[in-house]
């Protein structure tokens, strides 16, 4: 249980890891999390459900550096086993028949966004997608975004591969095509997800961001990941980590970021 079966660095700040825990993979939903322990002493880290194979018992998970925690984690090994892998945590994707949807993935965002994805297609939906990162080397995954896509659309803040900007241009060339939008996933830095939402607001389409980023011991107890939503106060690791991209105070959570 909980053995690294496979390590693969996807860029200078990302690693990929393939987990054996099959109690997770077999609950696992799209949008749900796990919380790591990597050892004993280890603190409590949330990390998104990337990819999940209940016939194998796998789950795979998708590390950023940013931490100390994350940075001595991604010097494990394949074979070794982390303490403690917990889940699956979180309300799961509400996942059925919408139409045509979008989902956008900005930096790490890209690995939360895929299992919505691959599940959104599995349900009929016709699916468009949106990938960035502020640079080619920082993009991954693209392949299998691609793969579970109808139209994909690949961009670089630096314009060094795909096209050059943000992810909300492509986005409001798709509303401004009056093509017909029934709801959109965004998963990204904080700053991403607001614009998106902002974006979207007028053309009144149901936008669901996830603020798994900003949870921290994932319990409920800590308060790290208090929001307001809709005016009341919601915890990212209990109420979410999906919520409406319209009704979240945007300015109070980059504030307490």
């Amino acid at each position: 249980m909980n053995e690294i079966l496979k390590k693969q660095t996807l860029n200078t700040t990302t690693t990929l890891f393939e987990v054996h825990a099959p109690k997770v993979a077999r609950k696992a939903g799209a949008g749900q999390f796990v919380v790591i322990c990597i050892h004993d002493r280890g603190e409590r880290i949330p990390l998104t459900i990337a990819d999940y194979d209940a016939g194998q018992g796998v789950i795979t998970l998708v590390v950023q550096e940013i931490g100390k925690t994350t940075m001595e984690m991604c010097t494990m090994k394949e074979g070794e086993r982390f303490t403690v892998v917990s889940g699956p945590l979180g309300r799961p994707s509400e996942i059925r028949r919408y139409g045509t949807v979008i989902c956008i993935g900005g930096g790490v965002g890209i690995a939360a966004i895929y299992p919505i994805a691959v599940a959104l297609k599995q349900a009929g939906n016709t699916v468009l997608s949106i990938i960035g990162a502020r640079n080619k080397d920082l993009l991954f995954w693209e392949d299998r975004m691609r793969s579970v896509s109808h139209e994909l659309i690949v961009c670089t803040d630096d314009g060094s591969y795909g096209r050059e900007g943000v992810v909300t241009l492509p986005l409001k060339e798709l509303l401004e095509g009056g093509r017909s939008i029934d709801r959109i996933w965004a998963i990204g830095p904080a700053v991403m997800m607001k614009f998106c939402a902002l974006a979207t607001r007028e053309y009144k389409i149901p936008t669901i961001v996830s603020l798994n980023s900003i949870m921290v011991d994932a319990s409920g107890m800590c308060g790290s990941c208090r929001v307001e939503v809709d005016e009341k106060t919601c915890l990212a690791c209990v109420d979410g980590p999906e919520f409406d991209g319209h009704k979240v105070n945007w300015d109070l959570l980059l504030t307490r970021q």
